[in-house]
């Protein structure tokens, strides 16, 4: 992981195994891009959690993406573990924020600390905790506010790790992005890390954005709008093409 400042990538450290999100299997139909076969995924895919999801993943997009296929040969497979609930890796997102990794990881670790370990790290903790407290080991004053705005939307009931973890992610974006500091990028990262969500396109990320451009031959970095329809054909796995855009440039020494 580099740098962690918005918008660029910080690539959050490996996760482990977390709650699983329940899902009701049903099918859709999927027409491939490079092919007449049809597709059959699940409407609702499972989360990035077993060997078995990833390689259906990589399978997909090595037959969608010959140029993908490429870079997917050239790395390990990708892994998708996270042991923290919702509140503990949305708390420490915050605090990673625009900072160098060794200084978030330092701050970060001062933070376990005053909560009293990593498990304490839960809403009435942080409500416990001033701005002052939070400054003595480094927290700014913003972060600080932005903290305790996650911790009340906990505690009046706006957010709670059960309702997020059943949230399809047009809804998480709209909830969390309510939080003050929580940013569409953040939700995205979160997504893709913590929630381990299959089909998820960071579409303001530079490191994506970089390796799209790289990957294509693009004059230019692709907006948004244009990010969509180059990896439409990484559907429904675009966490993954995202996964290895990072590689991508940290291999060319961009990130």
């Amino acid at each position: 992981m580099a740098k962690r400042s918005k918008p660029q990538t910080e690539i959050p450290e490996n996760p482990s195994t977390s709650s699983k999100i329940p899902f009701r299997p049903q099918k859709i139909l999927k027409l491939t891009t490079t092919t007449t076969k049809l597709t059959i995924f699940p409407k609702t895919l499972s989360p990035l959690t077993s060997q078995s999801e990833i390689t259906l993943a990589l399978n997909h997009l090595r037959s969608s993406d010959l140029q993908l296929s490429g870079l997917i040969d050239s790395y390990t497979p990708p892994s998708f573990d996270s042991d923290r609930p919702p509140f503990q890796s949305l708390a420490r997102s915050i605090l990673y924020q625009q900072l160098a990794t060794k200084a978030a990881q330092s701050i970060y670790t001062r933070f376990v600390t005053l909560c009293g370990g990593e498990s304490l790290i839960l809403p009435e903790t942080l409500l416990s905790l001033t701005a002052q407290n939070l400054r003595k080991i480094g927290v700014s004053g913003r972060k600080a506010s932005y903290l305790h705005d996650l911790a009340e939307k906990f505690t009046d009931g706006t957010l709670s790790d059960s309702a997020i973890l059943e949230m399809d992610d047009e809804s998480l974006l709209t909830m969390l992005t309510v939080v003050k500091g929580i940013g569409a990028w953040s939700v995205h990262m979160f997504m893709i890390f913590s929630l381990k969500r299959p089909d998820v396109l960071p579409v303001g990320d530079l490191g994506v954005r970089k390796g799209v451009k790289m990957l294509y031959g693009l004059k230019g970095l692709p907006k948004p709008l244009e990010m969509e329809e180059l990896c439409e054909k990484w559907r429904p796995y675009r966490s993954v093409g995202s996964w290895y855009m990072w590689r991508y440039m940290e291999a060319k020494g961009v990130l």
